[in-house]
């Protein structure tokens, strides 16, 4: 299963707007797509209230990880919105 290690851009971290539009993307995609900090065990993306609970602040490292034929282009995808300031 690939994964790829990001920092968060958004001056809020992972909260409330910027979490619901990563919900939003990881929904959208074929296949299991889950997000963590590194070396803790790693939560559904799709999942409103596990990605809050995770309580990721701005300049933090997660771990996105996928399964499924477009594993890799869920995961530009989704690095993509997590390497933008989604709170501007």
């Amino acid at each position: 299963m690939p994964e790829i290690r990001v920092k968060i851009a958004s001056s809020v971290g992972l909260h409330a707007r910027p979490a619901s539009l990563f919900v939003k993307a990881a929904s959208g995609q074929p296949g299991d797509v889950r997000i963590g900090r590194p070396g803790t065990e790693l939560v559904d993306a799709r999942s409103m209230l596990s990605v809050l609970s995770l309580a990721i602040g701005h300049g933090e490292e997660v771990v996105l990880r996928a399964e499924g034929d477009q594993a890799d282009q869920a995961l530009t995808e989704l690095s993509r919105l997590l390497t933008s300031d989604l709170d501007a």
